[in-house]
């Protein structure tokens, strides 16, 4: 649901986000719907107003302790289909990296790795012939060991594998369904990448397959010529996938990296995920600026989470952010800040179109919510020592965990991807769930990931990752990073004990 404001410094539209299930805790918010202490048994009170560390009363739509946010009945293959340069890879990647960044465990199987590893270096077009039989069986066997290897690992710890390969023919297609479905039991979606864009074709071209270490000891010249010459070998037998002839199977059509998308016979929620997270991906050049609000006078008290005002130096901070955002003089930009005071105020001075997402608030704390690091360890020691341990699943006491907040933030990373350039203002423990995203990083990483106060870290997508560019603007705030401590439950400086809701 939107509901369109008006920006008093800029006379532009504001608009505020929120997602259905922000929607529903609202209105339970608002109608007094959770439980009254004062119609509730002694024993339900006290668990209400005192929960222990082992039970947790849940204001929120998320799950229990323990429980994981995501999971998979079944193991699933996506296997890509179609001719070299168009964006089987780059679409392979951006997708575990999402399932991955969302909770599914995901892994790419990579068809030219295992060529390379059967085969003497690379000699040249030749070897992907349809005539030259030898080097047929080759890739072949490599085919049916990349998908054994696949389900192997999808039956050992995995849900999703990403089998990145041409898979041009029926034949082929057929070799591989045989081998998921009717052997292992595992369901099977094929994702089609069709591109008659010669701009985008060629782009692709140089930016990424000249460089493959096939290529490794070619100039750009030869290089270019031999990848010509391999895509006119598979162009000789390629078969698109038939809605007719291949009727039995699951696929999606994605037609010039977006243009159109053709679906067919998806199942189950996977399925219908991944078709909407690449109904939303492009690869239009953008920039993507990521910074958390000024500092705030929590901030200097060490307190966490609240909503507080910016400090003098968070209030410069704002100003200078502003100047630094109009030099960029960026085509079609778009501000979206949290709910909260002090990130409302940082964007104050940017002239640019304002979005305000309940999603990009601050991770919740819970019962901790406006304490001191060293109040919590004093006042509920063993809940300090258990975030320590494992701080990406921990949930506070009638708040969040990190997990939590990347299943609150997967709508604003599907609206990123749609967009041009953004500049995100939020939190620490928000910045630090996108930067997970953007910069593939694991679980186990994700809450530790440094983002400053007064820093902008600037992003700009391209073929198979993420360019980042940190730019410190001149503004003194305090240090709110609290690294991983070597001992669980220990505050062992000052510096670790300003934490602003991390």
């Amino acid at each position: 649901m939107d509901v369109l404001c008006t920006n008093r410094n800029t006379s532009e539209p504001i608009r505020m986000r929120s997602t259905a299930a922000e929607q529903i805790s609202d209105i339970f918010s608002e109608t007094n719907l959770y439980p009254n202490p004062s119609t509730m048994s002694p024993t339900a009170t006290q668990r209400l107003l005192h929960p222990s560390i082992t039970e947790t009363v849940q204001t929120k739509p998320f799950p229990i302790r323990g429980e994981r946010v995501n999971y998979v009945n079944k193991p699933h293959v996506i296997a890509m289909v179609g001719l070299p340069a168009r964006g089987k890879t780059y679409i392979a990647k951006k997708l575990s990296r999402y399932l991955n960044w969302v909770g599914i465990f995901t892994k790419v199987y990579n068809l030219g790795e295992y060529r390379r590893s059967a085969t003497s270096a690379y000699k040249n077009h030749d070897f992907f012939r349809p005539e030259n039989q030898a080097a047929m069986a080759i890739r072949t066997e490599c085919a049916v060991r990349a998908l054994e290897d696949a389900c192997q690992w999808l039956s050992e710890k995995g849900e999703v594998a990403v089998f990145d390969a041409t898979n041009s023919t029926m034949d082929r297609r057929s070799m591989i369904h045989s081998i998921v479905v009717n052997k292992w039991g595992y369901k099977l979606f094929f994702v089609e990448s069709i591109c008659d864009d010669p701009s985008i074709i060629e782009q692709n071209i140089m930016e990424v397959k000249v460089s493959s270490p096939d290529y490794t000891n070619m100039d750009i010249e030869q290089a270019l010529s031999d990848f010509l010459l391999r895509i006119e070998h598979y162009q000789e037998k390629y078969q698109p996938l038939d809605e007719q002839k291949e009727k039995q199977l699951s696929y999606m059509k994605i037609y010039n990296t977006g243009e159109k998308v053709v679906v067919h016979k998806h199942e189950g929620h996977i399925q219908s995920r991944i078709v909407y997270y690449l109904m939303n991906i492009h690869i239009t050049p953008r920039t993507i600026y990521l910074t958390r609000h000024g500092e705030s006078v929590h901030n200097l008290r060490g307190l966490i989470g609240g909503d507080a005002d910016l400090s003098t130096r968070g209030q410069s901070y704002a100003k200078a952010l502003a100047k630094y955002i109009d030099q960029q003089k960026m085509d079609g930009l778009r501000v979206w800040t949290s709910r909260m005071k002090r990130a409302i105020q940082t964007v104050a001075d940017v002239p640019a179109p304002q979005e305000r997402w309940k999603a990009l608030n601050e991770i919740d704390a819970g019962i901790c919510e406006e304490m001191t690091y060293e109040n919590i360890q004093r006042k509920y020691p063993e809940e300090f020592t258990s975030r320590d341990q494992n701080k990406f699943f921990y949930r506070y006491p009638r708040g969040e965990s990190y997990e939590d907040l990347v299943a609150r933030l997967e709508p604003v990373i599907m609206e990123l991807e749609r967009q041009g350039n953004v500049l995100v203002v939020s939190h620490q423990a928000v910045l630090r769930c996108l930067l997970a995203y953007f910069l593939d990083k694991p679980a186990e990483e994700l809450p530790y990931l440094e983002v400053p106060l007064h820093m902008i870290i600037k992003l700009n997508p391209v073929a198979y990752g993420c360019k980042v560019e940190h730019i410190k603007l001149p503004i003194d705030a305090v240090d709110t990073h609290r690294p991983k401590p070597e001992v669980p439950g220990q505050v062992v400086s000052a510096k670790e004990s300003t934490s602003n809701g991390a």
